[in-house]
């Protein structure tokens, strides 16, 4: 994979809209313009882009490498005593896999959601079969036990507890026979969890602006989504209560401060896509206004450079730009169609799109455990509403 040491330049046109990298290898070239080829309409309408665009497949295989490999695993777990010093498939036997907890469960959402989008593929029987070795109801019985321990009041808040929510929600919306055993069998740690978001929340004074696991503006759009998808009105009421609190007031940004080294989430930009699910686009715009400074005549934001994929947190970048990409992508759906910024916004996320697709692979296990979900939560519109 092409590693780039310059900054992307522009240099493409489609329907007005300036598209396209520095192009100093054929690769760019031919994936801008098949992505180009591929969509029904300009990028502003925020069209729903074929997802032929990259191998589906590879995405799919990156978590079935993963999500039944246990080791290099990295741990976040409390000792108690000599007790607690179990391998990690007897801690949590159902999320193992994939280097950490959290990578597991998205792993697992991603297996999740390809099998429903794409129920014909040659990967849908093998996603069917991982996903009913893992979410077994004995399984995931183990899992509530486990983060009901002691010491474990903080484990995987915020980040982990979303994306948990994010897989109930895609098994929820399949209508595989053997999805409802499992979506029966997520529940209970399903329900132990959203309770332990939902008594810290209150006690939340201020929101976590990080770039990494820790960002509360990330987790609760996840939150919120879940709370949506799944018809739960008291949560979703609880969670817009939180995010106006939190949030509503925010005032300039400093997206020129971004990126931290190992962001993998942009503070601002995730920000900004929260409040768009709670605003209508007429407040939205208004308070992108007070919010970002955005041009509408000039580049804007850059895609951040990935100098080192082997190293797990340098990779980080690599999610930042796809993160970034979907962030964007919401942005301008939430602004009013004749909004100025539109186009730039959906320039800076096709830019976003090509930098992140491009570290997305099995190369490095420090990138190849987690990106594919990142991927295919851009590629199949996840943050969008369905």
């Amino acid at each position: 994979m092409r590693q780039g040491t310059e900054p992307f330049k522009p240099v493409i046109e489609y329907e007005g809209i300036t598209l396209g990298s520095k192009l100093d290898s054929g690769y760019w070239a031919v994936i801008t313009l098949i992505i180009l080829a591929a969509l029904p309409h300009p990028p502003s309408q925020a069209s729903p882009v074929s997802t032929d665009l990259i191998v589906i497949e590879e995405l799919a295989q990156l978590a079935l490498d993963c999500v039944h490999q246990e080791y290099p695993n990295h741990l976040s777990h409390t000792l108690q005593s000599d007790a607690d010093v179990r391998p990690p498939r007897e801690l949590t036997p159902a999320f193992y896999g994939c280097y950490d907890w959290h990578s597991s469960v998205h792993g697992h959402w991603l297996l999740a959601r390809l099998a429903r989008l794409y129920p014909h593929r040659d990967f849908a029987a093998k996603a069917h079969a991982a996903l009913a070795q893992s979410l077994s109801r004995e399984n995931l019985l183990a899992e509530s036990a486990y983060i009901e321990g002691k010491g474990r009041r903080s484990f995987e808040r915020p980040y982990g507890i979303a994306w948990l929510l994010q897989l109930a929600a895609e098994l929820d919306a399949s209508t595989a026979p053997e999805a409802k055993r499992w979506r029966d069998n997520i529940r209970p740690l399903e329900a132990a969890l959203v309770a332990r978001l939902t008594s810290w929340l209150p006690n939340l004074t201020y929101p976590v602006r990080s770039g990494t696991h820790s960002q509360t503006a990330f987790a609760l759009g996840l939150t919120l989504d879940w709370a949506r998808s799944t018809n739960d009105t008291a949560v979703e009421a609880f969670i817009t209560e939180r995010i106006e609190t939190l949030y509503q007031t925010d005032v300039d940004c400093p997206i020129s401060y971004e990126p931290s080294g190992a962001d993998f989430l942009s503070p601002c930009l995730a920000e900004a896509d929260l409040m768009r699910r709670v605003l209508g686009p007429a407040a939205f715009a208004t308070w992108l206004d007070n919010f970002l400074t955005i041009p509408t005549d000039a580049e804007w934001l850059a895609p951040a450079l990935v100098s080192d994929r082997s190293d797990p947190h340098l990779v980080h970048l690599d999610g930042l730009n796809l993160s970034r990409a979907w962030m964007l992508e919401g942005i301008a759906s939430g602004l009013p169609e004749t909004d100025s910024r539109i186009s730039v916004i959906q320039n800076t996320a096709l830019l976003h799109r090509l930098a992140g697709l491009d570290g997305v692979s099995s190369d490095y296990y420090e990138g190849g455990h987690w990106l594919g979900s990142f991927a295919t939560y851009l590629v199949t519109q996840r943050g969008l509403a369905e």
